[in-house]
């Protein structure tokens, strides 16, 4: 049987190494995909080094046209994705009002509009196909507003949305749709976030191992959102029991926790 190729975005660090790392040693060959080359190189060794093989593309899948031409550079060297991993995003902390407005939209160009573009471009190859599989990597953000994070908490809700409409469009043809909702983890995210020093993140937050293993496990087995983590889960449950307002004046007490 052919090895299926895996596009993992955001592969340089967290989440997305370690899927790369995880579909290699499953016999997958991969696509990695982030904007800094000598870390997907560096990794790309790596895996190379195990007889898979690994495609490196840099890219800032941010920016107006880039998953168009990715989709290019894939087609050029005669490669086609079986499995999309949606993993790129990043966000930021602080009141909306004070933040850098290009970096809330850029936000959501790579959080949102990278992500559907990404899948619009595969979904048609695997349909036709009758299999395949996309991995959106949400979070536990996206069950509530976020004050503190409006913007970023808001794009997950988005990611959550939107793999679940995906998985019901496409789940009779054989392909699968798969929303990931991790709660705080131990990447280097949360320390681009600013919530990576606080006590409270050191105290909740789940090993990343075990997050890329919950996912890729809810994708195989055809599950439409598998929130990482027992008190995750149960939480993300919760949130429609409780009223809206003391549903977002929680949330915002979280992240002052996160902050530290």
């Amino acid at each position: 049987m052919a090895r299926d190729t895996w596009l993992i975005t955001g592969a340089s660090a967290g989440l997305g190494a370690l899927f790369a790392e995880r579909a290699a040693a499953e016999g997958h060959d991969v696509i990695l995909v982030a904007r800094r080359a000598d870390r997907l190189e560096a990794l790309a060794a790596k895996i190379r080094a195990t007889g898979v093989s690994a495609n490196v593309i840099a890219c800032d899948l941010a920016a107006s046209g880039a998953v168009a031409g990715l989709m290019r550079e894939i087609a050029a060297r005669g490669l086609a994705v079986n499995t999309l991993v949606n993993n790129a995003g990043f966000g930021v902390r602080g009141a909306f009002v004070q933040g850098d407005g290009a970096v809330q939209a850029e936000m959501i160009d790579l959080n949102c509009r990278a992500l559907v573009e990404l899948a619009h471009a595969v979904l048609p190859g695997m349909v036709k196909m009758r299999r395949g599989g996309i991995l959106n990597v949400a979070s536990t953000a996206a069950f509530q507003p976020g004050p503190g994070m409006a913007v970023y908490y808001a794009t997950k809700a988005f990611v959550l949305s939107f793999s679940e409409a995906l998985h019901e469009e496409v789940r009779a043809s054989g392909v699968r749709v798969t929303a990931l909702c991790p709660g705080p983890t131990r990447t280097e995210f949360a320390d681009i976030a600013g919530m990576g020093a606080s006590a409270f993140f050191e105290k909740n937050a789940a090993d990343a191992e075990t997050v890329v293993r919950d996912g890729m496990r809810a994708l195989a087995r055809g599950r439409a959102i598998k929130v990482s983590g027992a008190m995750n889960a149960a939480m993300a449950g919760s949130v429609g029991l409780l009223p809206r307002g003391l549903t977002r004046r929680v949330s915002a007490r979280v992240q002052k926790m996160l902050a530290g």
